[in-house]
This record gives structure tokens, C-alpha cells and sequence, in this order.
């Protein structure tokens, strides 16, 4: 089907996110595609809530959003009225949007298109992570386990209500018959969706993407780099593990979080705390390579994406979908997730052997080139719409 095909069957596009606290990657990618959609001449507007308007709201009618919020359904079929979308794509719902916001859609004839960032849909803590490990006991299942272990934030009665809500709404059938089609990152992730009960037929698959204007250059790199958020499940105290066997440390580390004491006593003068993307993108473009051991499942790190823009190799645990995205040898090196002296190995050989990493290097920027374009990323992003449109319309004439 052609781009303007495309464009005329998807020209208004309502943008659905509730916005974090702290910012984060989903936020990124929220502003990307909006920005990216705006760009080829659609007409996009932005349906959000934030966090933010947490403060002062009792511990009940935050739980009573969360699983329903009459707010969103009212405002949003306002919006709709208003704004006449084509289709309406959603990001982030918890908390404050809500579930509800697929029934509303759906009332409105609306097709919904929802970009799945994390594991909330079957696991309270949306990690599939606890106590340092990967656990899919609620993968499949009622999550009651993740309730009496109180895998959001230690609390049951806040797991409690992540719980009800994914209970609730797999009965009611919101999951499986509201939501028009859902965007998985990478196959990895498609299918453990799948695993967890959602319909295999509406899931598609479309990895984030970031613009690139830079050609990168392979001469005078050097040493090692790790950037994001401070946190056990960034596999932070893995890569410091790593460090002490080598006795050196090769390895600059970017970014904030609760794990910051680690970085400045692990890193020293190389822990450059906070920094913008701009700055982030100078140090990967002079780096021999990225560091990536997360101990999760990593649903496709904008990092990775911004490495492979600059030429830079990766080396990723070999854990869910970094196994998919990094090929061993290729764009980067995997080790054992967790293992800090397997990934010592993979950062003495990496030092070893600067020609083969910019090699490697060269085959990320390629990735990257045929992959995670804008460009690559609208056409997929078009097909997705156009495809959930039809279906809704398909449905409407049966009906008739």
C-alpha cells in the first residue's frame, strides 16, 4: 500500500500517554512518534495526564482510576468529537488513564493501537523481576502472586489493585476485544505477550527508532561506555563486578538513580553522572563500545538504538530480547546476565581487540540504517494503522 494511501486512511492521530514522574524512555518515544507524525503532515494532537496530579488524591480514588476512570471516558469521548480521530494510539494508561480508555475509544467506532512497553498486562511489578531475578510465575495466570509478595513498590495493597485491575479487565474482555492492535518491540517480546494471554492476531511488531543526521567515524576510539538509570535491574553492580576483576576500570558511566553511591565509589572520576542526549551522543560517538547488562527483560532500550546510530557495538546480556537486538560477533558481544566475571571477559576482549569492535561498529551503524530509521519507522507505523482502521471499518459492515 502506498505512503499516501496510507497517510489519507491515517490522517488524524490521537496520541494517548500518562506521563512518569521521572521521565523515562516511553516518554521519549511518545514525543518521537508524535514529532515523527507531525513531520508527514498528519494531524496529531495529545490526550495525557501526569503523574504529577498523583499529589493530594486519597489512596481510594487513585486505586478507583486505576482500574476505571470515568474522567478519562468522559474527556476522552469529548475529544473525539471534537478532534474526529482516525485512529487513537496509546502508550502509557497507568495509572490515571486507565483501561477505560479502550471502551471509549470503542463506543466511538475508534480503532485503538497500543504500544506495549513493559509487562504491565501480566505482571504487578511490569518488570517480570523479582529479587534479582527473572520470574514469570504471573506469566499466563491470575497475578496473585504478585500481589502477596507485594511486587509493586513492597506493597500488597498497591499490587492489589495493579492485580484487580489486569483481572478484571481479562474478564470483561478489554484486552482481548477493545484494543484494536498492539505493537510489540521485538519478536522476543511478541511472543511472551502471547504466553500471557494476549491475541496473538493483533500484535505487530515495530522496534523504537531515533533520527541521525551524523556520519560516524571508527578512528581514535576508545574505551568503554554505560548509560541510563542507576538501578538493580540496569545491572549496575554486575558491571562494577566487572571492573574489580579487571582491576582497571575502561568503562564511563552516565546517568542517575537510587545505585549512584556505587557509581562514585566503582567509577571514580569516570562516573559522569546526569547528562543530555546531546552530550550522550558526542561520548558514543567516541567510544569503542556500550555496555548493556541488564538483568531483565528489556523491552528494547532506546540506548541501544542511539549506539547503533553512532556506529557503536553493543556488549548486552544475553537475556530476552538484547539476545534478538545484538547479534554475538556481529553488532556487539553478549555474556551471561549476571555474570560479572563472563562480562570481565567481554570487556578485556573488547580492549583486546579495538579494530574488530569498530568492525563490529560498522555492522551496528548498518543495523541501525536498515532498521531504526524515522523513515523505516513510519512505514511500519502506517501499515500498523491502516491495518487497525480496516479492521474496525471490516467490522462495522458485518455489523450493517
Amino acid at each position: 500500500m502506498s505512503a499516501s494511501r496510507n497517510e489519507g486512511l491515517a490522517a488524524r492521530v490521537l496520541m494517548v500517554h500518562n506521563a512518569y514522574q521521572q521521565r523515562g524512555g516511553e516518554d521519549s518515544v511518545c514525543d518521537a512518534e508524535f514529532a515523527l507524525l507531525a513531520a508527514h503532515g498528519h494531524a496529531v494532537q495529545l490526550f495525557s495526564r501526569h503523574n504529577d496530579d498523583i499529589a493530594g488524591q486519597s489512596r481510594v480514588a487513585l486505586a478507583a482510576q486505576t482500574v476505571w476512570s470515568t474522567r478519562t471516558t468522559d474527556e476522552l469521548a469529548r475529544v473525539i468529537d471534537d478532534f474526529r480521530p482516525d485512529v487513537i494510539h496509546a502508550h502509557n494508561t497507568f495509572p490515571l488513564i486507565s483501561p477505560s480508555l479502550y471502551w471509549a475509544a470503542d463506543r466511538a467506532g475508534v480503532p485503538v493501537v497500543q504500544t506495549l512497553h513493559n509487562f504491565r498486562l501480566m505482571c504487578p511489578q511490569a518488570m517480570l523481576l523479582r529479587e534479582g531475578r527473572v520470574c514469570e510465575d504471573c506469566v499466563g495466570r491470575l497475578p496473585w502472586r504478585g500481589v502477596v509478595r507485594g511486587c509493586y513498590r513492597g506493597s500488597v495493597a498497591q499490587s492489589g489493585v495493579l492485580a484487580g485491575t489486569v483481572t478484571l479487565h481479562r474478564a470483561l474482555g478489554t484486552y482481548q476485544n477493545k484494543v484494536t492492535r498492539y505493537i510489540a518491540l521485538n519478536r522476543f517480546c511478541r511472543d511472551k505477550f502471547v504466553q500471557g494471554g494476549l491475541p496473538a492476531d493483533r500484535i505487530r511488531i515495530k522496534p523504537n527508532f531515533i533520527e541521525s543526521h551524523d556520519r560516524p567515524a571508527w578512528a581514535h576510539r576508545h574505551g568503554g561506555l554505560f548509560v541510563g538509570r542507576l538501578s538493580a535491574e540496569k545491572g549496575l553492580d554486575v558491571l562494577a563486578g566487572a571492573v574489580g576483576h579487571l582491576g582497571r576500570n575502561p568503562v564511563s558511566v552516565v546517568g542517575g538513580g537510587e545505585l549512584t553511591p556505587l557509581a562514585i565509589e566503582a567509577f571514580g572520576e569516570r562516573y559522569l553522572g546526569f547528562r543530555q542526549i546531546e552530550d550522550i551522543l558526542a561520548l558514543m560517538r567516541d567510544a569503542l563500545y556500550l555496555v548493556v547488562p541488564s538483568i531483565w527483560y528489556e523491552n528494547f532500550p532506546r540506548t541501544i538504538v542511539e549506539a547503533f546510530s553512532c556506529g557503536l557495538p553493543v556488549i548486552a546480556s544475553r537475556i530476552g530480547a538484547l539476545a534478538e537486538i545484538v547479534t554475538d560477533g556481529v553488532t556487539g558481544l553478549l555474556f551471561e546476565p549476571g555474570d560479572a566475571e563472563d562480562l570481565a571477559r567481554k570487556l578485556q576482549w573488547a580492549e583486546d581487540h579495538p579494530e574488530a569492535m569498530c568492525e563490529m561498529g560498522r555492522a551496528a551503524r548498518a543495523a541501525y540504517d536498515s532498521h531504526y530509521t524515522p523513515e523505516r519507522n513510519y512505514q511500519q507505523l502506517m501499515e500498523i494503522y491502516v491495518d487497525a482502521i480496516e479492521h474496525v471499518r471490516q467490522g462495522a459492515r458485518q455489523v450493517a
